[in-house]
């Protein structure tokens, strides 16, 4: 994929908070220098398409990740009342009857484009071995496999691109260079990797072949958010300089 060539837009807020007051204090803080944000389930919540709406006024563009899917007439009408001018990206689940609702809905528009999760980048073998009812005992299957599998029944099923751990970007890189790839649980050097089995750096995921990062806690929850979110824009340059080169 590879179009964007700076930090400032290769790098996605994730704005997982529960109000909308919060949100614009994030945004109102971050200033000019981060351009995406990421709205999730949490934050769609309390403030639906209108905190959407918010951020395009004040000229940023948004991941509206919602994964969803329900039955192809629901989706379509979903994805057109949410085709805003500013909408990036848009999750979904499901299987292509979804994504050809999803691209019905969506019309002659070139956005949002529709992306599907592989697996959360909070599993590790462990939880692939539940999620497949799989007995641990059975063998270890590799995660990095299945991401491949997913991707492509994901791919096969019309969307854009997929969602993917940091760990996994390489071997889908090498498998599909083309694949547009937008990577969470990013985790700068010296912060806690939360909830995420599978996190990765900045630097290195996108070293890796990731084409935006999202990245949340680390950046909301630091005592200088614009400087954090400074750096992670300057270690995505580096990695950037370094594979042009």
């Amino acid at each position: 994929m590879r179009t964007e060539t700076s930090g400032r837009e290769r790098l996605i807020v994730a704005l997982d908070v529960d109000t909308i007051d919060e949100a614009l204090q994030v945004v109102s803080q971050l200033g000019p220098d981060v351009s995406f944000y990421k709205v999730g389930l949490q934050l769609f919540m309390a403030g639906g398409l209108s905190v959407v709406q918010r951020l395009v006024d004040e000229g940023k563009k948004v991941f509206l990740d919602l994964k969803i899917d329900d039955t192809p007439r629901t989706v379509q009408e979903a994805v057109r009342n949410s085709a805003i001018d500013g909408v990036e990206f848009f999750t979904l689940q499901g299987n292509a009857d979804t994504v050809r609702a999803a691209r019905a809905g969506r019309g002659s528009r070139s956005s949002p484009r529709f992306l599907q999760i592989t697996y959360l980048s909070s599993w590790d073998t462990s939880n692939l071995h539940e999620h497949l009812h799989i007995d641990a005992g059975s063998g270890t299957i590799s995660i990095d496999d299945q991401v491949v599998n997913r991707a492509r029944r994901i791919l096969d099923s019309g969307c854009d691109g997929v969602i993917a751990s940091g760990t996994s970007v390489g071997r889908l890189r090498r498998e599909y260079p083309n694949l547009l790839i937008v990577t969470p649980g990013i985790r700068p050097a010296g912060s806690g990797s939360d909830d995420h089995k599978r996190s990765m750096s900045p630097f290195d995921a996108i070293k890796a072949g990731a084409d935006y990062l999202v990245v949340g806690r680390p950046i909301r929850c630091a005592a200088d958010p614009k400087g954090i979110a400074h750096k992670i824009q300057q270690e995505i340059e580096q990695a950037l300089r370094g594979q042009a080169a």
